[in-house]
């Protein structure tokens, strides 16, 4: 264990975006906290770095939607504090055959919310977008409400928002003991933490380390956290024809396309003559020996046909002209966990409020709601409540009562 080298209110585990967003919402609330992690700050190691990741308020669950409103105040409030932007807003365009069961509950939950959507036939898409051309089956959901966010600026964005509201930050710093029942100086029940660099103390811990988020909370309570961590791809493909139709200024939409494989796309922003089209998927992998390769098997088997039935003639197809690996944490249900950790297996149908926190599993959709992940996570790990989001869907009981998560309606 070593000395103990500090107290803290609560120490969070994992320095990307998610434990970097909980850190300083601890620190704005003048609460002392320290934001671990067991690489360099910024790695490209786990789920938070690259260029860019997308905004879009369009989702088939509703709860996700209603979530947004309040992610998109905190990201511009984010970018009012330090003073630049992180959001580049954009459209956002759906699509996808009208059978589409996940598409059309995508408009069910846009009308309902009072979302301004435009519903487009194929014809209307390819007007729409000149690039852009669709089977006569499809059709385009579009709305103002979506954008591009600048993803490792927005890691280091909240790690100085952090520190300039007190935070303590330490990265090569690799958790080797989570325990509790060490006694803080107040004389109260404990968290020790012990790292590489050392042992602190932490009324509260929160656990926000992306795919080792699994292994972790095994090694806390025994429990086996249904986390699968998938190697995925992202791609960068050479723009052959209408550059100028491709710009976010110009605008050109952020993009899904709903059938199978799903596959998603943001402007040309990051890299001149160039846009990121990639498959939301991958494989299963472990964090701890996964191989760093671009799958470009994948995206030639995939994307490639895609791209060029979709932008026919306008983007050079064969192969990408930049590929990164990176890492998805998926979910049965795909939905998050945020929640206490249970301290043993017999604990997790209970509601006890162990000391221990966990937000995880966020499965490839998770980037665009972390300032209020961060909201949400600090509130629980300072108050044991947070108001306003509904915490049953990301409980980890949720997976007792039904191994494959929460149902959703449009499967």
């Amino acid at each position: 264990m070593g000395e103990i080298s500090g107290e803290y209110e609560v120490v969070v585990v994992g320095g990307g975006i998610m434990g970097s967003c909980t850190a300083y919402q601890i620190a704005k609330r003048a609460k002392s906290v320290l934001l671990l992690d067991q690489y360099d700050f910024l790695h490209h190691r786990g789920s938070s770095h690259g260029e860019s990741r997308t905004i879009r308020q369009t989702y088939p669950e509703e709860y996700y939607s209603a979530m947004l409103d309040e992610a998109f105040s905190l990201w511009e409030e984010a970018q009012e504090e330090i003073g630049y932007r992180m959001h580049v807003k954009t459209k956002h365009l759906d699509m996808g055959s009208i059978q589409n069961k996940k598409l059309q509950s995508i408009i069910q939950v846009c009308r309902k919310r009072g979302i301004p959507i435009e519903v487009l036939n194929s014809e209307q898409v390819s007007e729409r977008f000149k690039v852009i051309k669709v089977p006569s089956d499809w059709i385009g959901v579009v709305t103002d409400i979506g954008g591009t966010l600048r993803a490792s600026k927005a890691v280091a964005t909240f790690q100085s928002l952090a520190l300039k509201h007190g935070a303590t930050l330490r990265d090569n710093a690799k958790v080797t003991e989570i325990s509790i029942g060490c006694k803080l100086r107040d004389g109260s029940d404990g968290v020790l933490v012990c790292t590489t660099r050392g042992s602190v103390l932490g009324r509260k811990c929160v656990i926000a380390a992306g795919a080792w988020s699994q292994k972790l909370a095994n090694e806390i309570s025994g429990i086996e956290l249904p986390i699968q961590p998938l190697h995925t791809t992202i791609a960068y493909w050479k723009i052959q024809e209408g550059l100028q139709s491709f710009l976010p200024e110009n605008g050109f939409p952020t993009f899904a396309f709903h059938g199978d494989p799903t596959i998603y796309g943001t402007p040309s922003l990051e890299y001149p003559g160039l846009f990121k089209v990639s498959v939301d998927g991958g494989y299963p992998c472990d964090p701890e020996k996964r191989a760093f390769l671009p799958d470009l098997d994948l995206l030639r088997e995939k994307v490639s046909p895609w791209l060029a039935e979709s932008f026919r003639g306008n983007v050079m197809s064969e192969s990408p002209v930049i590929a990164e690996a990176c890492m998805y944490s998926m979910t049965p249900d795909e939905d998050y966990i945020l929640d206490f950790l249970p301290l043993t297996k017999t604990e997790m149908s209970t509601a006890a409020k162990s000391p221990i926190l966990i937000a995880a599993g966020f499965s490839g959709h998770g980037f665009k709601m972390s300032p209020l992940v961060g909201r949400i996570m600090a509130d629980l790990a300072l108050t044991g409540e947070a108001h306003g989001v509904p915490l049953h869907n990301f409980s980890i009981e949720r997976f007792l009562q039904n191994p494959k998560g929460n149902t959703k309606d449009y499967e």
